[in-house]
């Protein structure tokens, strides 16, 4: 892949100093931006930031320590002066330590300082001097060990004292039990005769102030501070420390800053994040700085009861180091300081490695990537599979079930997470190539204006040759011969070569985002080539979004895992899921302009699933916004090269996210389509439009039910009824506020309510408008036959004299047992009834135990069951058809959001005092009525084909065949010129979009603020839908002809 031209500066800018391949370990081409350089101009005087209180109590205790030392006789007698006076006045342990602890736990420091030099001395070599000295309680901790400037350490003291310090105190701190952090390297050696330095560490708890003060959302950080950091504090490092904080809570991601020491090489690095942002980055920053050849003088990590986190480190560079001057490797520690804040825990960064081995923190997180990647996409089914799939008819079930089984075979042993990363590990620098191929697409072009020398980055160009996709594969297939690690390998070149933008360079981010191009899906595995997909990995988490087109519409998943196993399956499993909820999504969309899109994201176990939820969100809006602020937010290399729009909605684990999401957008600058970003918003303070309250999605099940009445001449109120789900949800409790039929059982997870008599009708209301399970119903409300059987309850003898053992377990199976008129699906698990137990709602004779199924509840029938009752003569409506009265509801909330201006939009669709505007009343019955008149067009479309076909073709097949018809004409009309007719397209325009909307903001209005991809979409569905309900799959191009005709007129 061939760099652009903006992003490959001229070799002969290099300077002289870092162009020895052996001296620089770089990362990617590009000079520093302007903003490096006013952050770099941030002086400071070479005055500490923090002041140590004298402890004046310090010659009383010395005399103290001195007695307890000598009385415990480890030390002999006439050593223990010296040894006492070495330790208060040569080591360089500032009195911080010395009123901290006591007597005992001083004297015992002092005996294992002398244990440790006797160990050293019997090896005749004092460089093994180690010391190692710890107390760790509830309120805090005190380390001190021996410790190499600029150096991680692999083993002895001190290799797990900072990743512990992260997990006991810093990772779990919270506003209300938070702890705070000082490090800093004594002054003195720790013998005489050994030069090793002690590093020291005091982790203490906050005690924080009952109140706070703000000012137009600006706090003032004296008043959430700890009383011990306001006391050691410098005047200039709370000015500091206020103006971070300040930037902190009017942004998402970290503050990064870095301050020069007047007359001193050092500099002050300084972040500030959101308690909890991240985790092990304090440990994960050490191994960051040691790889620049840079060490710390002091570091501190503070903690404010506002929840905001902010780290300082003094950072100075190693005498006598061949490494890029600290001048120079501040700016990648600041850059890689952002990448570090999302994967902290990176298996490919190598600790202790340095410039000359290893991997920097931006190929090890380049390499992650590749990693998950990797393991997603690794063909792993292959021609075996394909040709094993030619033999067997997937419409079998049994054969469907035996293809299933090997694929997930298939995937559990070709290529595991583990033997992915050793093929990593084993070829790092093919890695570093590869890299290098997808840094010279992706780094930000070079801001030609400046002035400053060129960064490090840059300068990785001149020790890496970069090489084409070619002569890069060609390299990779000849130093590799073993097939399972080529292709490895070649999935990180499919991965360079699909990226179309990344917020990977991004100055701050919280996760990291890809815009894939989705070529690359085999078609084996995915038949339906989707239109784009979004790949997401952070710390917690990793996440996709799909979607089917451009202008497309659907839920984010949160996919908990219960333990560790469940977790594997699902990180091997989550790209099919999504996929599969997309394609399964643009089924159900198809009379609404947005088609089928699917988010999941898998938390790692123990993250926070709101903590995931919001860094995806964060990360995707990254490559929908133009970045715009130096240092901050920048412009990216973007090869897709369009506008894109996505639409979220709430789904598992995701209902009360929804308003954060928008607000979100919003706060990043999203001013046009903030209110349409997300739907399932609080209707009070959001203008969402609830599909609950407003029984959206039973309305379109409603249609269905009625109009089998109509066709079949039937009496509601002699019908009977079994319903899954129950008056406690959404679905369950309009259908029975919507209907007067004899109910004879609701199933729901509280457990079963049966009356053969029918179940007494005002006591189901009630709980339905309480919203409550049918465990609170009345039993004095049943007939003698009737009963309630609840899940926790045991060995309970039903009127008719069976025994029921175990409440869940009848619950469970309950929809198989009980015969009716209709049966109607609100809720209950997916695949609740499926191929292999579809037999017991047959009876002996072969006549289904329900003569009408109409499934509300979303894949609570396989496609084998329908397939299976329907050939005995059931009438059968599926979920894509029947239930999709909220995504249209959904559909016409985005609308809104589009349509609107925010001022409009916050006077019309927000309630005022808790009511709704006329206009929002208005709205809500528009969309009512688009939804029934959708469901009957729908419903008397199925039932035409299906008497058209004298019943030879289930309604379910036709269904499916009215959705992709009706999918596959809207992608044509799409791509029309007949958009192209304004006569024509106002005229649709103006019908598909809801009277009040048009009569409130004006046509013309109307096609100057709606994105023309979605005016394109709302043209082609409405057209798609309405020719295809009127004429069925098989109208001709007459038809079409004189429909079109009609409109333009």
């Amino acid at each position: 892949m061939s760099s652009p031209a903006t992003s490959t500066p001229s070799r002969s800018s290099t300077p002289s100093l870092l162009s020895d391949p052996a001296r620089t370990h770089l990362s990617v081409p590009g000079q520093h931006h302007p903003s490096g350089s006013e952050q770099s101009l941030n002086r400071i005087k070479n005055v500490p930031g923090y002041t140590t209180p004298v402890f004046k109590g310090k010659e009383e205790q010395r005399a103290k320590v001195q007695a307890n030392v000598a009385a415990k006789g480890f030390i002999p007698r006439e050593l223990v002066p010296n040894e006492v006076n070495w330790f208060y006045s040569h080591l360089g342990i500032d009195d911080t330590y010395f009123q901290a602890e006591s007597i005992d736990v001083i004297s015992d420091h002092i005996i294992a300082l002398f244990g440790a030099k006797v160990l050293a001395y019997t090896k005749h070599d004092p460089t093994t001097l180690a010391i190692d000295l710890e107390k760790v309680d509830e309120n805090g901790a005190t380390f001190i060990h021996t410790s190499s400037p600029g150096k991680t350490a692999t083993e002895g003291p001190g290799a797990t004292c900072e990743s512990r310090i992260d997990e006991l105190f810093l990772d779990k701190s919270t506003q209300d039990n938070a702890f705070r952090l000082e490090t800093y390297r004594s002054q003195g050696s720790i013998s005489a005769t050994a030069s090793q330095q002690l590093r020291c560490y005091f982790v203490t708890k906050c005690n924080f102030p009952l109140a706070s003060a703000s000012s137009d959302g600006k706090t003032d950080i004296r008043t959430v501070s700890d009383p011990v950091f306001l006391e050691k504090a410098s005047e200039n490092t709370l000015e500091i420390y206020q103006r971070v904080m300040w930037n902190v809570e009017s942004r998402y991601g970290p503050v990064i800053e870095v301050f020069e020491v007047e007359g001193s090489r050092e500099r002050r690095l300084v972040i500030g994040y959101k308690m909890g942002g991240t985790s092990k980055f304090f440990s994960a920053l050490s191994n960051l700085y040691h790889f620049y050849s840079l060490y710390s003088a002091r570091k501190y990590v503070e903690q404010f009861s506002n929840g905001i986190t902010i780290i300082s480190l003094y950072l100075n560079p190693l005498p006598s180091s061949n490494a890029p001057p600290i001048e120079h490797s501040i700016f990648q520690v600041m850059r890689e300081a952002s990448l570090l804040y999302c994967l902290p825990d990176n298996p490919f960064f190598y600790p202790g490695a340095d410039p000359s081995r290893g991997h920097a923190v931006q190929e090890a997180t380049y390499a992650y990537c590749g990693w998950v990647f990797a393991q997603h996409f690794c063909n792993r089914l292959g021609p075996a599979y394909l040709q094993l799939r030619n033999i067997l008819d997937e419409s079998n079930p049994s054969h469907a079930e035996v293809l299933n089984d090997i694929k997930m075979r298939f995937r559990e042993e070709t290529f595991t997470r583990e033997s992915i990363a050793e093929v990593i590990h084993r070829h790092g620098d093919l890695i570093n190539m590869l890299y290098v191929n997808f840094a010279m697409v992706h780094y930000p072009p070079s801001d030609q204006a400046s002035n400053l020398m060129p960064t490090l980055s840059y300068q990785r160009l001149q020790t890496h040759l970069p090489l084409s996709d070619q002569e890069l594969y060609d390299k990779i297939r000849k130093a590799v011969h073993n097939k399972h690690e080529l292709q490895v390998l070649e999935s990180l070149l499919i991965f360079n070569k699909h990226v179309l933008k990344t917020n990977f360079y991004q100055p701050t981010k919280v996760a990291l985002s890809f815009r894939l191009a989705p070529d690359f899906l085999p078609e084996v595995e995915y038949p339906k080539k989707p239109f784009g997909m979004f790949f997401v990995i952070g710390g917690e988490f990793r996440g996709f979004h799909i979607r089917f087109r451009d202008v497309a519409r659907g839920g984010i998943r949160i996919v908990m895992s219960r333990n560790r196993e469940t977790y594997s399956i699902n990180q091997r499993m989550l790209f099919d899921e999504n996929y599969g909820l997309a394609s399964t999504q643009s089924l159900k969309n198809k009379d609404i302009p947005e088609g089928g899109a699917k988010g999941t994201i898998l938390p790692s176990l123990g993250s926070s699933p709101r903590l995931c939820f919001e860094k995806y969100v964060d990360a995707v809006i990254d490559l929908l916004i133009p970045g715009r602020s130096p240092g901050i937010k920048e412009q990216l290399v973007d090869l897709y090269g369009k506008a894109e729009i996505l639409f979220f909605g709430p789904d598992e684990g995701t209902a009360d996210m929804m308003d954060w999401a928008a607000l979100h957008a919003r706060e990043r600058g999203a001013e046009t389509w903030w209110k349409s970003f997300t739907t399932g918003k609080s209707a009070e303070t959001l203008g969402g439009i609830p599909h609950d309250v407003f029984g959206m999605t039973s309305l379109s099940i409603r249609q269905y039910v009625l109009g089998l009445y109509k066709q079949l001449g039937l009496r509601e109120k002699d019908i009977t009824k079994v319903q899954t789900g129950g008056p406690d949800g959404d679905l369950g409790s309009n259908e029975i506020l919507l209907s007067s039929d004899k109910t004879v059982a609701v199933i729901d997870g509280s457990g079963v309510l049966a009356d053969p008599a029918g179940i007494n009708r005002h006591e189901l209301v009630r709980l339905a408008k309480l919203r409550a399970t049918v465990s609170h119903f009345d039993r004095t409300k049943l007939s003698k036959d009737g009963y309630l059987v609840l899940v926790e309850e045991q060995d309970v003898k039903l009127p008719s004299g069976e025994l029921v053992i175990d409440g869940t377990d009848f619950r469970n199976s309950a929809h198989l047992r009980f015969k009716a008129d209709l049966f109607v699906p609100c809720g209950g698990r997916p695949e609740a009834v499926n191929i292999s137990n579809v037999a017991a709602l047959v009876d002996s004779e072969g006549k289904p135990n329900f003569k009408y199924i109409v499934e509300g509840a979303n894949l609570f029938l396989t496609q084998q069951a329908r397939i299976y009752l329907e050939k005995r003569k059931a009438v059968l409506f599926k979920d894509s058809s029947t239930n999709k009265g909220g995504v249209t509801s959904s559909s016409l909330e985005v609308l809104a959001g589009l349509a609107l201006s925010t001022e409009e939009y916050v006077d019309l669709m927000i309630f005022k005092d808790g009511k709704p505007s006329t206009f929002y009343q208005s709205y809500v019955k528009d969309i009512q009525d688009k939804i029934s008149g959708n469901a009957a067009a729908e419903f008397h479309c199925i039932w035409r084909e299906h008497t058209r076909a004298q019943g030879s073709k289930p309604r379910t097949i036709i269904s499916d065949e009215l959705s992709s018809t009706l999918n596959n004409l809207q992608a044509e009309l799409e791509s029309s010129d007949l958009y192209d007719d304004l006569a024509m397209r106002k005229n649709v325009i103006a019908r598909a979009v809801p009277k009040t909307l048009v009569e409130q903001v004006g046509l013309d209005t109307l096609l100057t603020r709606l994105p023309e991809p979605y005016q394109r979409a709302l043209f082609s569905s409405w057209v798609a839908a309405h020719f295809i309900y009127k004429y069925g799959v098989n109208g001709s191009s007459v038809d079409f002809f004189h429909f079109v005709r009609d409109l333009a007129v």
